[in-house]
């Protein structure tokens, strides 16, 4: 109980309603739309302009906030008719989508990073130091993907149409500008000062939320409904996530208690297996537990069991959160249940379900190419927290 009591006075859990707020404010907004419309009509004459336009878009909303479910349905919303209206593979589309959606998961400010600190015991401005590089690099993993695959198949993704290309350049400059600038002092009242060290993610949090509520009420688009609707998905999305993690601590304590995380951990420890080969086994553990699972039941009850043995082996703290965030997800993007699917088929239902599986599977790949490389490379994780310790 006092264990449980300890997570429950821990002030980085604190940051995760603000965090969810500043989302919900920009969704309901209508400023990332305009991000979007900027961005798409710059790239127009490309081929692929619109995947790389969604995933743009999404690695900025990611880097202002961390929910997934929101981020996949408003680009779904966004990007899903242009890309119907294009002829886009519906195949490609869908995988654009969930995958830029699930950046979210990964790119500070998670909050899955925010609740996993204090799980783990490593403070969560060192998670969002080590997530900042293997984000951009699964981000750009996906950008090259389609502009590849474009180049070679110019029937995945052709050019916009003359009748939706900008007559002229005031009016997409405009839509950049007004689209960018917002996210951008939103992404530096919070992600700036925690990398620099100025302020905690809780006192991040309150600032980037005041910020972000000032932008989008300034921006003209907001009425009364639209933020008391914010504020009400807040409140369900934090009352659930705050309260599974006391919920969860209490189940560990017991669970601990009792035994039985030592007995898991002595029979694994016991498989006398290499660092390297024990860390995949949990991984992998940890990706088939993804699929029908949250996010929040796996960090807060299974992370645990686990800590002990990636604590013997010796395996860097900083390093295994970032793989356990980049494993959850990829298995975001993985059937059979894949709630990504889910959430765009809701707001695309022209798009089958096995075309937006298809979709993802192309996404999933380039996932596990990416654990592979952060597995291969684990500076890409520890590099940036030393460079800011120091």
């Amino acid at each position: 109980m006092l264990q449980t009591f300890s997570v429950m006075r821990d002030t980085v859990l604190a940051s995760v309603p603000f965090f969810l707020l500043m989302g919900f404010l920009l969704e309901q907004s209508g400023l990332v739309e305009r991000l979007f419309k900027g961005i798409q009509q710059l790239l127009a004459g490309l081929r692929g302009s619109l995947y790389l336009a969604t995933l743009i878009t999404a690695t900025i909303f990611a880097a202002a906030t961390g929910i997934v479910g929101s981020a996949v349905t408003l680009l779904g919303v966004m990007a899903g008719p242009s890309m119907i209206r294009s002829g886009y593979d519906p195949k490609m589309c869908a995988g654009a989508i969930t995958a830029g959606g699930t950046l979210g998961i990964l790119i500070p400010p998670s909050v899955m990073l925010i609740v996993m600190g204090p799980v783990v015991g490593v403070p969560a401005t060192d998670l969002f130091a080590a997530a900042v590089l293997p984000g951009l690099l699964l981000a750009g993993l996906f950008t090259v993907y389609c502009l590849v695959r474009c180049w070679i198949n110019p029937k995945l993704g052709p050019p916009l149409p003359m009748s939706e290309r900008p007559t002229s350049l005031g009016p997409v400059v405009k839509d950049l500008v007004l689209g960018v600038a917002p996210v951008v002092v939103v992404i530096m009242s919070t992600l700036g000062v925690i990398l620099a060290g100025i302020a905690t993610p809780t006192d991040a949090g309150a600032v980037g939320c005041l910020a972000t509520f000032i932008l989008t009420v300034g921006s003209g688009r907001m009425s009364w409904a639209k933020i008391k609707k914010a504020a009400w998905q807040t409140l369900e999305v934090s009352s659930m996530i705050l309260l599974l993690v006391v919920a969860s601590n209490l189940f560990g304590s017991v669970f601990s208690r009792l035994g039985s995380a030592e007995f898991l951990a002595n029979m694994l420890t016991g498989l006398s297996l290499p660092p390297m080969l024990m860390l995949i086994v949990i991984l992998g553990l940890i990706f088939v537990l993804g699929w029908p699972l949250e996010w929040v039941p796996i960090v807060l009850i299974i992370v645990p069991i686990v800590l002990p043995i990636v604590q013997a082996a010796g395996i860097d703290l900083i390093w295994f959160c970032t793989l356990v965030a980049v494993v959850l997800q990829t298995a975001w993007l993985s059937p059979p249940v894949a709630l990504s699917a889910y959430f765009l088929k809701g707001v695309v239902p022209q798009w089958e379900l096995k075309q937006i599986y298809a979709g993802m599977m192309q996404f999933m790949v380039l996932q596990i190419i990416g654990v592979g490389i952060l597995l291969a490379f684990p500076q890409l994780a520890t590099w940036l927290p030393k460079v800011m310790g120091n």
